[in-house]
């Protein structure tokens, strides 16, 4: 046996141990519902994106039930530079007039959310596996009430309330479109834009973080992704903590620990947890296989949030 079959039998037998560690962890997730909040700068990459629909393919034909939720602020910040629609700030929070919410649903509900349903439909095309496009105004998914948000004056120290246009928060879901989908005899991929409408019938754009949290309690998944560009909470020396619990979540951003983007993710986290999911894991969705290694394997990626 020359050297090259060796080597190629080594990685035969190398992968098959690999697969019969994850059986243990391909048994807990066996029907199970996971929640997937899929965003950041690694949306724009090709390869990431087909290898991220790759991963949600063999995910759902190991058994669990992956739903997407996606963002795409990026992507919408581009579109409106484009389209010459100026955005307003106040306090680094967008505010999103008309013009702002016609370009945030096309991008949205149009650009992104289709491009992520044609490389599931692509990756999973030998299996027959599927991915749906909804947003949350299909079904009656997602009822929204606007947001309120409020800031600090620096001048005073007062907090008042800011008009941030049409952006909305979860106020009802109702998943039956979605278990619809998760229930029937074909493999089906839900994929869901954060865009919803409210009981007066206006469409509101809504942090995408915050509908994966509404969609994973309404559908009392079992785990949620929080896909992002770093690679989960890092600790006051800038090590990753590998696990946490909500009172701990809560004293990161009490204590500074957590910062910037982090907190809402940790808020979102905490709510979640508490809420009724079982955990919530922040990981970096740009790094290969993150999600089955967090799922399929004794090691884990990012950081766990539990009760």
């Amino acid at each position: 046996m020359n050297d090259a079959v060796a080597i190629d039998e080594d990685a035969g037998w190398n992968s098959a141990k690999t697969l019969a560690e994850a059986l243990p962890y391909i048994q807990i997730y066996d029907r199970e519902i996971v929640v997937i909040k899929y965003g950041g700068h690694a949306m724009g990459e090709d390869e990431v994106a087909r290898q991220f629909a790759a991963d949600v393919v063999l995910i759902k034909l190991l058994g669990a039930h992956p739903v997407v939720v996606h963002g795409g602020g990026p992507q919408i910040s581009r579109m409106l530079n484009r389209s010459g629609v100026e955005s307003t700030f106040i306090d680094g929070l967008r505010v999103t007039d008309a013009a702002t919410m016609e370009v945030a649903e096309m991008v949205l509900s149009g650009a992104i959310n289709k491009e992520i349903v044609h490389w599931i439909n692509h990756a999973g095309r030998e299996a027959d596996v599927r991915g749906v496009g909804l947003s949350g105004k299909d079904a009656r998914l997602l009822t929204v009430e606007k947001a309120v948000k409020w800031i600090r004056d620096p001048r005073t120290g007062d907090k008042q309330i800011v008009d941030l246009g049409f952006v909305g928060e979860p106020k009802t879901v109702d998943p039956q479109i979605v278990n619809a989908l998760i229930h029937a005899n074909e493999d089906y991929v839900p994929v869901i834009a954060p865009i919803g409408v409210s009981e007066e019938g206006e469409t509101y754009n809504i942090n995408a973080d915050v509908v994966a949290g509404a969609m994973a309690n309404a559908l009392k998944a079992k785990r949620m992704l929080l896909l992002t560009d770093v690679a989960g909470v890092m600790d006051a020396d800038g090590r990753r903590i590998a696990q946490m619990t909500v009172a701990e979540a809560r004293a990161a951003i009490a204590s500074g620990v957590a910062t910037g983007g982090m907190i809402p993710k940790l808020e979102t986290a905490i709510h979640a947890v508490d809420s009724g999911v079982e955990a919530v894991v922040i990981l970096d969705g740009r790094r290969p296989h993150a999600m089955l290694v967090e799922l399929f394997t004794e090691h884990g990626s990012g950081t766990l949030v539990r009760a």
